[in-house]
């Protein structure tokens, strides 16, 4: 059981997390519990280190940042105790959870669960800091943002816990953000492919890599909320494809604003500037998303791509850098879009997914800007205004608008 950090935000939430991990335990389940910081902790630890220094040594940092989870570990424990069930705090590196060496954002390497086993074999439930671990050298590591999730489903696969159940503020997966389209449906199942597909492109209910991990290690891994009764039916479990659902031609729809599109004028038109554009923004270590490479009016070849709006300034920075090696010409940016995907595993054996996305689009005057595809995955990049117009109506030209009940 893993709950995040809404789902702890204060002493009373607390309390409610410690009798929902007691109904468990009291049902005859061995629980394992995976916590994050408290809500807003953790962003005030990086605020402190940041307001001291603008680029701090990151070994501190993980240090400084680590911290809520130790807390929260601590409370969770105390909660339990209070209550008569026997629990004991962990922290990552008492687990140990080894990571590698990437502070901020480190890898997991190895989990050794014979301590949590072992608990649970005398009947005390662990609490474990999420978010951290250890590196080779001893020093505390933390894996970035969302990182309590990748924890549990680490923690889950170690101790080959039968699921993962990810307690959050939601109470499961919809096809889309209700907040947007109010006729969102919550799934039962969605596979891990689709579930780390909307994950990529802006669904925020789980991190992209704990989804991946889950996915790997076939951890079966099911979200719902905090806030409300659960019982066996509740929320969304994540799946293996094969495990006899059905697989709808559409799953979800995601939508990311964290984009900003670099348009780069009068390419030259020959083998390797490709290579060499885009080699010089990975080696400095910025993800390239989107792209597309067209050839003008006038016979000189443009290419398009988006990166996070994060890293566009730092991006042209790079390009600007290289502009006389590769002789290209101006450079634009725009970070006033949005990418809008359309995300099922039934695409792979049904056609006209494509068309009905763009014909939806274009029925509403919405211009399509760039494309990307893979194979459960279509993505379109448009004017951020139309955002609301365009998922409204591709959430209902996939029919998947929720009936409307009788009143």
């Amino acid at each position: 059981m893993k709950f995040g950090g809404t789902s702890v935000g204060d002493l009373e939430r607390i309390r409610n997390v410690a009798q929902k991990i007691k109904i468990e335990h009291d049902q005859g389940n061995r629980v394992a519990v995976v916590v994050s910081a408290m809500a807003g902790v953790t962003n005030q630890m990086v605020k402190y280190c940041f307001d001291l220094d603008t680029m701090p040594a990151m070994e501190e940092y993980d240090a400084v940042v680590a911290s809520g989870e130790q807390v929260t570990s601590g409370l969770v424990a105390i909660a339990l105790n209070k209550i008569g069930v026997p629990a004991r705090s962990f922290q990552g590196w008492q687990v140990p959870l080894i990571t590698d060496d990437a502070h901020g954002k480190a890898g997991i390497e190895t989990v050794d669960g014979t301590a949590i086993k072992a608990c649970l074999d005398q009947d005390i439930v662990p609490v474990i800091a999420g978010f951290q671990g250890v590196d080779r050298s001893g020093r505390i590591a933390t894996l970035g943002r969302g990182g309590s999730d990748t924890s549990a489903v680490a923690f889950a696969a170690a101790i080959k816990a039968d699921q993962c159940d990810i307690y959050t503020d939601v109470d499961g997966v919809y096809t889309t953000d209700p907040r947007i389209v109010t006729k969102a449906k919550k799934l039962d199942t969605i596979t891990y492919e689709e579930m780390l597909e909307l994950a990529s492109v802006g669904a925020k209910v789980l991190q992209t890599r704990s989804v991946a991990l889950a996915m790997r290690e076939k951890v079966r891994v099911r979200v719902l909320s905090s806030f409300d009764k659960t019982d066996d039916s509740s929320g969304t479990i994540v799946v293996d494809e094969n495990e006899g659902m059905e697989k709808e031609l559409v799953a979800g729809i995601a939508y990311s604003l964290d984009e900003s599109k670099i348009s780069i004028r009068n390419v030259p038109d020959k083998p390797g500037v490709a290579a060499a554009i885009f080699g010089s923004l990975s080696g400095a270590g910025i993800n390239v998303d989107m792209i597309v490479q067209s050839i003008g009016i006038d016979q000189s070849t443009n290419m398009t791509f988006t990166v996070s709006k994060g890293e566009e300034h730092r991006a042209c920075q790079i390009l600007d850098e290289h502009r006389k090696e590769i002789h290209f010409g101006e450079v634009s940016t725009s970070h006033d879009v949005v990418k809008i995907s359309v995300v099922g595993v039934g695409m792979r054996s049904n056609t006209g997914v494509a068309a009905t996305m763009f014909r939806t689009l274009a029925e509403r005057g919405i211009n399509v800007q760039v494309i990307s595809t893979s194979e459960i995955k279509i993505s379109v990049l448009i004017n951020a205004e139309y955002t609301e117009l365009a998922m409204r109506a591709l959430h209902a030209a996939y029919g998947l608008d929720a009936e409307k009940e009788d009143c």
